[in-house]
This record gives structure tokens, C-alpha cells and sequence, in this order.
């Protein structure tokens, strides 16, 4: 089959189309011919190497896959060939506490697909048979591949750590990313104020589309001032984070008394610098998350299913130009999702 690997970590040069073996399926297994695969950061990360993750070369990436079962292993019954699928992206084993509490994102084996293993950026992929869900056939595979990841992360940083009411404001970091432009649509549904930032004009009439109340350019303005600004000096009762230094210390400071910053990535960097007094004297939450339970990923592709949810799909681009694909993602050069179709 072809696929897109990497056999060294580097920029996106070490990115390779090429003929790979196609991949065998084992007990309770499913192999899934991939129609589509949505692009992550963590895709960059993983190329670029990372502590977190130990991978044996070469590797394939790829999180987010939508396809069709090709063959499934003997004992499986809930799945058979033809199925229309997504695969869930997080990787548990159900058995530990954790798991059978339904805090399966917290098991101690846990992993994600194109991480942990190999991912979607191939004609073929491999799959648990548990972690297959059926997508509608009204949903077309490459906007099905766009929701998985950054809508079961945004959902769980609003509902399952930051406990969004309605009524509430939320300020959403880069609406135009896959967890922002998933966030902002969350946020709208359930009936919070948002306050949004993007980088560039042309994103401001796509992000209020999506239900921004307000959105701030922040190559123009100070999102801090102008948040204080739009909320008479309260500031919002909710941050959605996951840049980093060059937004930490302001979206600390645009929290309302008691407000919670809730974070799930670093894509400026690792470190930052926090005034501990600023935290406990107005009795803020800072609040860490990583991806989401699989009851919580059922309930996105419910939503997604029945239209109120609605990934948005910015380009989609044949397998062999993963390495543009990218790059294109290192310039932030997107609104929604990049998806690579075999």
C-alpha cells in the first residue's frame, strides 16, 4: 500500500510517500481501507520527536481516520465489511480502575492513535474493534475525519474540566485551529457568551459564523485590553488555552474572579511564568486536560451526526502531500481542518 512515513525525526523534509507492506490484523481487529485523515499538531510534534513519546521508525502519523472496514478478524460481530467508520483516537485498555470508572483517557496505557501507534496516513489502517464507531451515510468521510481529536478535546476542556454554564463567557484562543473552531461551536451550544481571537481579518466573518460574539485580532490588537474592554473589566469566567507563552500570562490575567483557564497544548512552548498571588487572590482554577473520555467522543459524534456540530474542512489534499499539508499547518495558513485523502 502507499502511505506517508518517517525513518528519522526532523522538519517536514523527512516526510516520505512511499510503498509500505499492507498492515495484518489480529484477534478482535479490523482493518479499515482509510478515506480520509484529518491533520493534528500532535502530527508535527511526533515528526519533530518528543520525550513523551518513544516510537519505533519508521513511523506512520495520523490521528483523526475515516474509512471503510475491509476485513475484520474471526469473533468480531458488531463490525463486518463495508461499514461506514471513524476511528477513536485515544487508545485505552479498558480494564485498569480508570477504565471501568469511565475515566478511560486517564489509563495508565493510554495512548493515541498515529502516536502510539501507527495512524491514517496510508491507504490502510488498523483498528481494535472497540474502537470503531459507525458514522451516518449522510456524513462525508472527510469532514467525519475532521471531528474525532479536536472536538473530543475542546468538549471535554468545557463541559468535563471547565464546567461551561450557560450564561457564562468563554474566550477561545485561535478560532481558526482545530480545537478553537471546535470550541467556539461547543461554547455557542451551550449557550455561553464567546469571545474569540484569530490572526488574521479574514477569519473574523468565519469564526462569528461559527457563533463568535466578538473576535479579536491579535496580530492588531491587545486581546487583553480589548477583552477588559468588552466586559466592562470583569473579564470572562472561562479561557480555552493551548498556545502557550505568548498567550499565558494575558489570558491569566482576563480571567474573571473565580474564572478557570483551562489548557490542552503548548504549540509557542513549554514554559511559562505564573504570579502565584494574581491566582490565589482572585481564586482562580488552572485546570489541565488531555482529550477526553469515549463517552464523551459518543457524545460529539452525536452532535456532529445530527448537524449541530459541524467540523469544518478548509482543504483537502491527496496523501502524497502530507509534507505541504504541513507546512501549510506550521503557518497557521488554515481556518478548520487539513485532511489528507489516499
Amino acid at each position: 500500500m502507499k502511505a506517508v512515513i518517517f525513518r528519522q525525526h526532523g522538519g517536514p523534509g523527512v516526510l516520505e510517500y512511499t510503498e509500505v507492506p499492507d498492515p495484518s490484523i489480529g484477534p478482535d481487529e479490523v482493518l479499515v481501507r482509510v478515506k480520509a485523515c484529518a491533520l493534528n499538531h500532535l502530527d508535527l510534534w511526533i515528526r519533530q520527536g518528543i520525550p513523551a513519546y518513544r516510537i519505533s521508525l519508521p513511523h506512520i502519523s495520523g490521528c483523526d481516520v475515516a474509512g471503510i472496514v475491509e476485513r475484520v478478524a474471526a469473533g468480531v460481530t458488531t463490525l463486518r465489511a463495508g461499514d461506514r467508520v471513524v476511528l477513536a483516537p485515544g487508545l485505552s485498555c479498558w480494564a485498569c480502575p480508570e477504565c471501568r470508572a469511565g475515566a478511560d483517557h486517564a489509563c495508565a496505557s493510554y495512548g493515541i492513535r498515529g502516536a502510539a501507534t501507527d495512524g491514517g496516513y496510508a491507504e490502510f489502517t488498523v483498528a481494535a474493534a472497540r474502537d470503531v464507531l459507525p458514522i451516518p451515510p449522510t456524513l462525508a468521510f472527510e469532514v467525519a475525519a475532521a471531528f474525532p481529536l479536536v472536538f473530543l478535546t475542546a468538549w471535554h476542556m468545557l463541559v468535563g474540566r471547565a464546567n461551561l454554564q450557560a450564561g457564562e463567557s468563554v474566550l477561545v484562543h485561535a478560532a481558526g485551529s482545530g480545537v478553537g473552531h471546535a470550541a467556539v461551536q461547543i461554547a455557542r451550544h451551550l449557550r455561553a457568551t464567546v469571545y474569540a481571537t484569530v490572526g488574521d481579518d479574514a477569519k473574523i466573518p468565519k469564526a462569528q459564523a461559527l457563533g463568535a460574539d466578538q473576535v479579536i485580532n491579535y496580530r492588531r490588537e491587545d486581546f487583553e485590553a480589548r477583552l477588559k474592554e468588552l466586559t466592562g473589566g470583569r473579564g470572562v469566567q472561562v479561557v480555552i488555552e493551548h498556545i502557550g507563552p505568548e498567550t499565558w500570562e494575558r489570558s491569566v490575567r482576563v480571567l474573571a474572579k473565580r474564572g478557570r483557564l483551562v489548557t490542552c497544548g503548548a504549540t509557542s512552548g513549554p514554559s511559562v511564568p505564573l504570579d502565584l498571588r494574581y491566582v490565589f487572590s482572585r481564586q482562580l482554577s488552572l485546570l489541565g486536560s488531555m482529550m477526553g473520555t469515549r463517552a464523551d467522543l459518543e457524545q460529539v459524534a452525536r452532535l456532529v451526526g445530527q448537524g449541530t456540530l459541524k467540523p469544518i474542512v478548509d482543504t483537502v489534499l491527496p496523501l502524497r502531500d502530507a509534507r505541504a499539508a504541513q507546512e501549510r499547518m506550521l503557518r497557521r495558513d488554515v481556518f478548520g481542518k487539513l485532511v489528507l485523502v489516499p
